[in-house]
């Protein structure tokens, strides 16, 4: 039996299939990619593993925040994977999926871009959308061991600043499997269908 990891909510569409019990693991990052390709991609996959559709017992996909076409186009994909019943299907953040990639998820902080000067921070499992400043104030407040950051933030000269001024190893976002997201299959409540409000497709409320 195999997971089915889904990301649409950053560049192009990231997918991976893991084998239950094993340590067959399958990943296509295709950043260029749209939702027209999603299904392809799949396809790809499975010949790639040597199974079938009917082998994947559970789908994970992120959330958000991210782009709206995006995060719309992958749950809607997964959504109708999952339609039949035939497999559980779970809705993520995707900030709760990168946290994954520290060694220590439950104490680890995420800061990536929104836009100039403004940041998506995960920290102490509250999610916002603040400025640079605010997101350094948090840091220093409730400092972490470890970051997951993205190429943007990496190279932010102010958060590379606090970064280092509390002791914060950072791990890229780039290059880790999805595999990794499989602790959430644990924290999370499957749904068949995932609604417009599950998403976050832009800003999250500051935080207090």
């Amino acid at each position: 039996m195999f997971d089915l990891f889904v990301d649409t909510s950053r560049k192009g569409i990231s997918m991976a299939l893991l084998e239950s019990g094993a340590n067959r693991y399958i990943e296509s990052i295709d950043e260029s990619a749209r939702g027209e390709t999603a299904s392809a991609m799949l396809d790809a996959l499975l010949e790639k593993a040597g199974a079938t559709l009917d082998q994947v017992t559970r789908v994970m996909v992120t959330l958000g925040p991210g782009s709206f076409s995006g995060l719309r186009t992958g749950v809607a994909f997964c959504e109708g994977l999952s339609f039949s019943g035939k497999r559980k299907l779970y809705g993520v953040s995707t900030l709760a999926a990168l946290a994954c990639f520290a060694d220590a998820s439950e104490s680890a902080a995420v800061v990536i871009r929104a836009r100039k000067d403004y940041w998506y921070l995960r920290l102490d499992e509250k999610e916002g959308f603040i400025e640079t400043a605010q997101v350094i104030e948090a840091l220093k407040a409730h400092p972490v061991k470890e970051v997951v950051v993205d190429e943007a933030a990496l190279a932010d000269e102010s958060l590379q600043a606090a970064f280092n001024s509390t002791g914060a190893r950072t791990i890229l976002d780039k290059g880790q499997p999805l595999s990794k997201w499989s602790n959430l299959f644990n924290t999370v409540t499957p749904s068949l269908m995932l609604e417009a409000n599950y998403i976050q497709p832009s800003y999250f409320e500051k935080l207090h």
